[in-house]
């Protein structure tokens, strides 16, 4: 019996001094580092690895990740010509290996300490720019907040990889104004290039047109040219071989082709109802007119 009890005792001592060893072995994973306190006091900064610490005086107090990571800060901010806008700014960070006692101990809240320098740069950046510049100077902002952050975090171990404005919002409204302005200035910019054209046809046919005028009268001068020498021709002819005097020559053809005139007029497709004189007389009346005409041009010549 008493052997029995000296048994479980030697159990329970054993128990008492193999479970702390076993739970004094721990293990740190790779990038990543491990804070030793002894007696609440900091004792040492542990790598990845596998690692052994004294059982009730050493304590693993935290786990640092040595990764980069993301802080994405929205800043509600108002531009230089009175544009409320929201920017949304991407923050990489870690912790700088060999600095790990002051990203723990120095700062409780890290993330909150970004945000708190980042919302301070933008809304002194910002409010100095217009809508535009704040588009177009997007890289000057994010090198901003870089080189700020990059100075105060330093003294606390954390090191700033980089600051990225991801995107500018301005209210909704705006937005809408701005839009209108450019359909508006681009329906302008239409509206302009569609008179130049218009412009240009109707130039263009006009000189199309007093193109064809000339070239159209110049072919009836021509014409009339033609008409008069064959005239002339036929009334010297006649008049040379039948001994006919040149007067009734003349009233011959110009009879002759009247004739042939009035015989067009009535071959032709869709030709419309034309009164003429049609009696002996009238077309005597039609030959001195003619002739009378003819001697005019010529005086005026």
């Amino acid at each position: 019996m008493i052997g029995e009890i000296f048994i479980g005792v030697l159990i329970i001592f054993a128990i008492i001094l193999v479970l702390p060893i076993f739970r004094s072995i721990f293990t740190i994973q790779q990038a990543h580092a491990g804070i030793i306190e002894r007696f609440g006091k900091f004792s040492r900064v542990v790598e990845p690895g596998l690692h052994v610490k004294l059982p009730y005086i050493d304590r693993l107090a935290a786990l640092l990740s040595l990764k980069i990571e993301q802080n994405i800060i929205t800043a509600d901010t108002k531009t230089k010509d009175n544009v409320f806008v929201k920017v949304n700014i991407a923050v990489n960070y870690r912790v700088v290996a060999g600095r790990e006692r002051e990203a723990f101990y120095v700062l409780s809240d890290a993330k909150g300490q970004i945000q708190a320098y980042v919302l301070d740069v933008v809304r002194s950046k910002i409010p100095a720019m217009t809508l535009d510049e704040v588009f177009e100077k997007k890289d000057d902002v994010a090198q901003a907040v870089t080189q700020h952050l990059s100075e105060l975090m330093q003294q606390y171990g954390f090191e700033i990889v980089s600051s990225l404005v991801v995107d500018v919002q301005p209210d909704p409204t705006v937005v809408a104004a701005m839009n209108e302005i450019q359909a508006q200035t681009r329906l302008q910019l239409a509206a302009q290039a569609k008179g130049e054209a218009n412009k240009i046809l109707a130039v263009k046919a006009a000189e199309a047109e007093a193109e064809s005028k000339a070239l159209q009268g110049k072919g009836i001068a021509d014409q009339r040219k033609a008409i008069i020498a064959g005239l002339n021709d036929s009334v010297t002819s006649l008049s040379t071989t039948a001994h006919t005097p040149p007067a009734e020559v003349l009233r011959t053809l110009l009879m002759t082709q009247y004739f042939d005139t009035i015989r067009e007029i009535g071959i032709q497709s869709g030709s419309k109802v034309i009164l003429l004189p049609h009696n002996p007389s009238a077309m005597t009346e039609i030959g001195n007119q003619i002739r009378d005409a003819m001697i005019v041009a010529e005086e005026v010549k």
